[in-house]
């Protein structure tokens, strides 16, 4: 399987090339700007010490702090932090935020471990990086396998440390503890108003498709009830293991109770199975990715039926994918586009803490609706205009805009 930084570095080439950088730039907005590498010693409830891996990549600083998630999977490895980094630069500067780029990750897999001991490992991952991070420097928030809880032990470990009550360092967070409202849905809510605008230009309405949403964590699970909410018929869900599919449209409400107890997907009695492998390729209109990298590669491309493919997940086509995707004739919105939502309203907390004024839920749904919709018109736009795909258009973009604030800078010394 393509790695996540090989297909990474692979679309900032192809930006360079459309931009016409010079080599020395090219280098310069692939390489990590800083990255820190940690051991996260845990003793376990059972007093058995054991040892995990953390990490910190911050690619780029031009537009502002570094910004992005919290990792934690078995799986996580300092090549992986990288390209997630790379893309959140890319990400922040098309929705134009004023931040840069960064991400974490803990080699840990959550589900074998107890909330007293991923307590001790956040607290201990958090102070071996705490020299880089803060709410001027680098700003956490969850991602695969954390959640706002361990964005709150982040921010107390942070804060006990300093003295003092620092909410801005993370975001993501538990609303008693200076969280947003809006934030958990925000990337799912996201995903649907890129799906809207999509659809939209061909002169298509959600009400109209039929959808199936490969994830059903932080991402799927919002995208899909913001989809149902829309209109659209949800008639596939999958997630780690496995999946329901009811033609006629699933029951979301029912779904995402059922899930909520801790049950499988796969469980749901409102339709038939369906696998991970299977959802790619059944009769829908909308595809929407919302779960890991690289799931999306030639093979995988070559039997998608959708008409759009809209990823909720970072990285979830690779290069060879895309470009059996773009032949086909599918339109695909980027996920530094159509995921961008959680870093919006991400940003949104962070202004909420830096003023200790909070809006209203009905304000930031209003100005995450216009930040991506005004998002996705400006790629497609230059989408038109320069004969590019809408990930070409979105990676040129984004790249072109931190260029320019690393050029206005300038070099220092």
């Amino acid at each position: 399987m393509t790695s996540p930084l090989t297909t990474a570095l692979a679309q900032l080439a192809s930006a360079v090339e459309i931009l016409g950088y010079s080599p020395g730039l090219h280098e310069m907005l692939a390489t990590p700007r800083r990255e820190m590498h940690v051991a996260v010693p845990l003793r376990r409830d059972s007093g058995e010490i054991v040892l995990h891996r953390g990490y910190r990549v911050q690619h780029n600083i031009s537009r502002g702090p570094g910004k992005g998630g919290l990792r934690y999977a078995a799986s996580v490895d300092i090549d992986e932090v990288r390209a997630l980094a790379m893309w959140m630069t890319w990400k922040c500067a098309v929705v134009d935020v004023p931040y840069g780029g960064a991400k974490g990750g803990v080699t840990i897999d959550p589900r074998q471990y107890s909330q007293a001991e991923l307590e001790r490992v956040t607290r201990r991952y958090t102070s071996e990086i705490m020299p880089i991070i803060g709410p001027e420097r680098d700003i956490m928030a969850p991602d695969i396998g954390t959640d706002e809880q361990t964005m709150a032990w982040v921010m107390d470990t942070y804060s006990v440390n300093l003295g003092y009550t620092i909410p801005g360092v993370t975001t993501g967070k538990p609303l008693p503890v200076g969280g947003s409202l809006g934030r958990a849905t925000a990337t799912g809510r996201g995903v649907v108003h890129a799906a809207a605008a999509a659809l939209a230009d061909d002169g298509v309405d959600l009400a109209e498709v039929r959808a199936a949403v490969q994830g059903f964590g932080k991402v799927g699970s919002h995208a899909a009830h913001w989809l149902h909410e829309a209109g659209t018929r949800v008639v596939a869900v999958t997630d780690v293991d496995g999946g329901t599919r009811n033609d006629d449209g699933l029951d979301v409400p029912a779904l995402l109770a059922h899930v909520a107890t801790g049950a499988s997907v796969s469980s749901f009695e409102g339709g038939t199975p369906v696998s991970n492998d299977e959802i790619f390729a059944l009769d829908v209109d909308l595809l929407i990715p919302a779960a890991v990298e690289g799931v999306i590669d030639a093979d995988t491309a070559t039997g998608i039926k959708a008409r759009w493919v809209v990823e909720g997940a970072n990285g979830p086509t690779t290069p060879e994918g895309d470009r059996v995707l773009a032949d086909r004739g599918i339109v695909v919105v980027p996920d530094i586009l159509a995921n961008a939502g959680g870093v919006v309203v991400s940003y949104f907390e962070w202004v909420q803490a830096n003023q200790a004024y909070w809006w209203t839920s009905e304000e930031i749904a209003e100005r995450l609706a216009q930040r991506m919709h005004a998002a996705y018109g400006a790629v497609a736009e230059t989408a038109r205009d320069q004969s590019l795909s809408l990930r070409d258009a979105a990676l040129a973009i984004g790249v072109r805009r931190v260029a320019e604030a690393h050029q206005i800078r300038g070099l220092y010394p």
